[in-house]
């Protein structure tokens, strides 16, 4: 996120965009927040309170990301000692908790009355902060942006299952710690909606119940079917959280279908349009990309320089829907390292499709700034980053061939041996790209996730 650092923007860090990655930052992200929340749990279940305000008076205003509510200068509105506190006996008041409902931190915000975006983001702020400075340090190295030996505040232990706190080397702008957060894990709204689970989930299953029983709220069809007028519905069973908390009682699979179906589809990332309007970010210049990259010499000498500079114009172009890009991804336990790697988060569109019809939760990309062909070693060196974990799917960016169309076949060759799929971009490919870019920023959101060539690369691979 483009952050201001002397104010607030209006977004926030949303626990269910992180649960919906495959990344695995995002899965130690997950884990953090379940450990902390599960220890509060268990405190409240045990009737320990001083564990549990032990716990959960640690939470500190997280002004560092400079993300949320405040006007003016950043002064972390949604969470304090008082406000944390606050959180502490909704929870333990609350009839979810006491029901067992409660298993995931964005539950309470679902079904607890008062506890909104700020004091959920505030807190996976806080959960997660040992995981938001090793993303942070990793952004400066590729960025460029000065470091120094800070504070860190406090950090979530999950093995000794306590808060602890040190020193690391942090951005300190004005002399104030900045943490930096990855665009795939903010949102302009938490994902989980009391309404929409009311609406998609338990309304139906209520206007059924009322059905079967054949009460008078029930009105009958021309054709003979029966329904309930959602007006009436809601007069005789409200909305309000404390209800939605017994319907779920009822009906304890409703809550499971909803959150099962909050996937990545759901609240896609804010896209480059949604981060100009809320943040101010200015739009990439695609052909500026393109040029900077075609402006470096093919040769050995360049090749850092032509790396990362396909790591900006390849972010650019794959945002919203490949994200949390990774430069020099250490696999095989060090012994192998990958150029560039991309989280696919795409919830619609060609990686979508991509990812529902192959395995592909990260996209490896090799960066090759040869002045010679590239051929098979290229194609096996990439092959080797494929897995069942990270996927089958990979990209390879070169300048130019003199035989394109027999390297195109190679990759063939490699998908109908089983080895995986891998899509080969030249320089002209890139200049393509960039041009479908510019040609879909004012299509519908749906439109924009298309990639022609990317599309037509795949088919041709597995036809």
């Amino acid at each position: 996120m483009d952050v201001h650092i002397d104010t607030d923007v209006p977004t926030f860090i949303d626990p269910t965009a992180i649960r919906t990655q495959e990344s695995e930052w995002s899965q130690t992200c997950q884990a953090l927040i379940q450990s902390f929340f599960a220890e509060i749990l268990d405190a409240v279940a045990s009737r320990d309170d001083d564990r549990a305000a032990r716990l959960i008076s640690r939470l500190t205003e997280p002004n560092e990301t400079h993300l949320g509510w405040s006007r003016g200068r950043s002064r972390g509105r949604g969470l304090g000692n008082a406000k944390s506190l606050e959180f502490l006996d909704a929870v333990r008041n609350s009839a979810a908790a006491r029901s067992g409902l409660l298993s995931d931190l964005e539950d309470t915000a679902l079904l607890i009355d008062g506890i909104g975006p700020d004091i959920i983001s505030d807190i996976t702020t806080n959960v997660i902060r040992g995981a938001l400075i090793g993303y942070t340090q990793h952004a400066c190295e590729f960025y460029g942006i000065d470091m120094e030996h800070a504070y860190t505040g406090l950090v979530w232990n999950p093995d000794a299952l306590e808060w602890q706190e040190g020193y690391e080397r942090l951005p300190c702008p004005n002399g104030e710690t900045l943490l930096l957060v990855p665009r795939s894990i903010v949102r302009g709204r938490l994902t989980v909606d009391s309404d929409k689970y009311y609406n998609r989930n338990l309304a139906p299953l209520l206007e059924a119940q009322e059905i079967d029983a054949k009460t008078p709220l029930v009105t009958i069809l021309k054709d003979g079917g029966a329904r309930v007028p959602r007006d009436k519905l809601r007069e005789k069973y409200p909305a309000t959280k404390l209800a939605i908390v017994r319907y779920t009682e009822q009906f304890p699979d409703a809550l499971r279908s909803y959150k099962k179906s909050l996937t990545k589809s759901e609240a896609p990332p804010l896209s480059h349009d949604d981060l100009r309007r809320r943040v101010g970010t200015p739009l990439p210049d695609y052909r500026a990309l393109l040029d900077n990259l075609l402006a470096v010499p093919p040769g050995n000498p360049s090749a850092t320089v032509y790396h990362r500079k396909c790591a900006d114009l390849l972010s650019a172009l794959f945002y919203p829907y490949l994200g949390n890009m990774v430069l020099e991804k250490e696999i095989h336990e060090g012994r192998k390292r990958i150029d560039i790697t991309f989280d696919n988060l795409a919830g619609q569109g060609t990686f979508y499709w991509l990812a529902s019809n192959y395995r592909a939760a990260v996209i490896p990309v090799e960066c090759k700034n040869y002045t010679r062909e590239v051929e098979n070693p290229e194609l096996d060196q990439i092959g080797g980053r494929f897995s069942d974990s990270r996927g089958w799917f990979g990209i390879i960016v070169f300048r130019a061939a003199q035989n394109k169309d027999l390297f195109l076949r190679r990759c063939k060759d490699t998908a109908k041996d089983g080895r995986g799929y891998i899509i080969a971009l030249d320089d002209e490919d890139l200049r393509q790209l960039a041009e479908e870019r510019l040609e879909a920023k004012d299509r519908h959101p749906r439109d924009q996730s298309f990639y022609k060539l990317i599309r037509e690369r795949i088919d041709f691979l597995i036809t």
